[in-house]
């Protein structure tokens, strides 16, 4: 008589999550009309760096009282993800913020942000074809082998490419590559990045370790 076996359970090991929150338009029309007038006169102003087709601000955009709604956002969104990952009543500081416009043409390479435990982007303006954010595997060690997969899904891809949308709130692991394609669209797209890390460490430890990126 042939074995009998049961089904095959399968075990996820060491997930890596990211946390998304899309605001009510009530919420976040309003904060986005005045915070792209200010983008507009930072711009103006020549504040902020330009590296081919993307602009730039300066990384302490974060103690600007023109950005006091969206941070008092950031971090309630920072509170409940630690909740989530039962960090036991962690005190935390925004450790930079800053305001990215693309151009068309304009992207962003991968990359991470060292020093810091979580990151994360507001989407303030956007279109299609300027609308993704991409998350890449973080362990290479998976590259070394790539056989020919049937179908494509989030445990067999080396990048996911998650998309978003004007009043997205996202928010992951620093460590996680990611990057933004090329802007296919015809406008600027908009977003404000943040890093944050657990007091203590900020002070010396988590400033941008970069100029423009």
């Amino acid at each position: 008589m042939a074995a009998s076996t049961s089904t095959p359970h399968i075990i996820r090991l060491f997930p890596t999550f990211i946390w998304q929150r899309r605001l009510e338009p009530a919420c976040y029309e309003p904060m986005d009309r005045d915070l792209m007038a200010y983008v507009e006169v930072l711009i103006r102003n020549g504040d902020g760096t330009h590296s081919g087709a993307a602009w730039q601000s300066s990384h302490q955009q974060h103690g600007k009282p023109e950005l006091a709604v969206l941070i008092a956002l950031i971090e309630q969104a920072a509170r409940d993800v630690l909740i989530f990952l039962k960090v036991a009543d962690a005190q935390f500081h925004i450790t930079g913020c800053w305001i990215n416009v693309l151009a068309p043409g304009g992207s962003h390479a991968m990359h991470t942000h060292p020093n810091n435990f979580l990151s994360g982007a507001y989407y303030l303006r956007l279109q299609t074809g300027a609308d993704t954010i991409n998350f890449h595997d973080p362990r290479p060690q998976t590259a070394i082998i790539r056989p020919p997969i049937s179908e494509l899904t989030a445990y067999n891809t080396d990048q996911v490419v998650v998309p978003v949308s004007e009043g997205t709130l996202l928010m992951f692991p620093a460590w996680l590559p990611h990057s933004v394609s090329a802007n296919t669209g015809a406008q600027a797209r908009v977003s404000i990045s943040f890093n944050i890390m657990f007091a203590g460490y900020d002070e010396i430890m988590s400033p941008p370790l970069w100029g423009f990126s």
